[in-house]
């Protein structure tokens, strides 16, 4: 009886130490919480409207882990892309605010203090006890849900499968210009163009607006998959969209662009950065009953739900794509709206494109953490030539 007493001892002894020295994860991911901070410095936005509304604070509250599945991210770099400038703005903001609290537990504007910042590069810090894959320390990259506190800040937490290891071949200034983009271009070219490595050798694509992060992203893409890639950009980005791999490359300064563009071989697939008047002309550049697709990434969808409410808003969406897709489809094409879809695994594919050399960070101009407003100015004046990124931490600024 006393051996046993005595084992039991020792076990618990062993066991207590062992949590002391940080032996389990869980025991690393109090201790950690219990040691840090609660706030970090971040860029913020307490209410809806231009450039003036961002703020700098050193006490934003430090993000914490609310369910196993999740992961905090010591934030690198940043990137910045238009919907950053639109949700400053308030674009989508009843449809996130629906997608945060689903059953209105909340009152309302409880997005604020809000961090913008769509895309992430940095390390692991802590990790939900359901994760597997990651640990702390890990570099990695990953795109944020719109509807999730953003990356203009120190840290941010994700749900672990939105997250991937970050290119070993990219600092994390260049990794941080490519998971939104990369998300976006992968959902509308693959998830809803149907595209993939082994059925797009040889076909036609088109992409409309081919200088900014999503179109030099999408040119990459398909291009190594085997597409013949034509793009319509300004003069001045010609030789930007040539060297990410572009075969054809239409000026839509010098002219109206649908009468060049109907000149040459109808497309296999549209993809539509541009919207507006484009729809009126572009799907007339398709094969007919051949499968083509037009695939436009500027849809009415958030700006529904913003004017009409959720539940009219969501069947006025409804009403326009199906009305559409009809019409098209007695054409033999096949109308689509694409739309960002954030994913791990995705990343996981992108990464070794990366690293294989297929695929290559397109950064136009990186700003320090102190220059977020000029960043935001740069993204909202347009007319990309890649991307637009933030470093974090001081030695992605160097």
């Amino acid at each position: 009886m006393m051996l046993v007493l005595r084992k039991v001892a020792c076990a618990r002894w062993l066991s207590l130490h062992k949590l002391a020295r940080g032996g389990s994860r869980a025991a690393r991911t109090l201790s950690t919480s219990a040691r840090r901070s609660t706030v970090m410095p971040a860029w913020v936005i307490d209410q809806y409207g231009n450039n003036s509304e961002l703020r700098f604070t050193q006490n934003a509250l430090l993000p914490i882990i609310h369910y196993p599945n999740e992961v905090i991210v010591k934030v690198h770099a940043a990137g910045l892309n238009p919907i950053d400038i639109n949700m400053r703005g308030g674009y989508g903001a009843a449809t996130l605010a629906a997608k945060r609290d689903p059953l209105c537990i909340n009152q309302t504007n409880t997005e604020f203090p809000l961090i913008l910042g769509r895309d992430v590069s940095g390390e692991i810090m802590e990790c939900g006890l359901d994760v597997r894959y990651f640990k702390p320390g890990d570099e990695v990259w990953a795109a944020i849900p719109p509807w999730k506190q953003g990356s203009l800040a120190e840290f941010v937490v994700l749900s672990a499968n939105e997250v991937s290891c970050k290119p070993k071949s990219l600092s994390h200034a260049d990794a941080a210009s490519i998971p939104y983009v990369a998300a976006t271009a992968w959902s509308a070219l693959v998830n809803t163009g149907g595209l993939n490595k082994d059925n797009c050798a040889k076909k036609r694509i088109l992409i409309l607006g081919g200088s900014g992060g999503v179109g030099t992203f999408a040119i990459q893409l398909v291009k190594s998959w085997g597409a013949h890639v034509t793009v319509t950009c300004s003069q001045d980005a010609d030789r930007l969209v040539r060297g990410v791999g572009a075969d054809d490359v239409v000026d839509y300064t010098s002219g109206p662009v649908e009468t060049k563009l109907q000149a040459l071989e109808k497309f296999d697939l549209i993809l539509d950065n541009i919207g507006g008047e484009t729809e009126n002309w572009a799907l007339g550049l398709l094969k007919p009953w051949c499968g083509a697709k037009y695939v436009t990434l500027v849809t009415p969808f958030l700006l529904n739900t913003d004017q009409l409410g959720l539940a009219d808003g969501m069947m006025r969406n409804g009403v326009t794509i199906a009305t559409k897709a009809l019409k098209h489809l007695t054409k033999g094409i096949h109308y689509r709206w694409g739309f960002f879809a954030p994913s791990g695994p995705t990343l996981d594919d992108i990464r070794e494109m990366v690293d294989a050399g297929k695929i290559r960070a397109v950064v136009e101009e990186t700003f320090s953490f102190a220059q977020v407003p000029q960043a935001f100015e740069k993204v909202e004046k347009g007319h990309a030539r890649g991307k637009t990124v933030v470093a974090i931490t001081r030695d992605q600024q160097e």
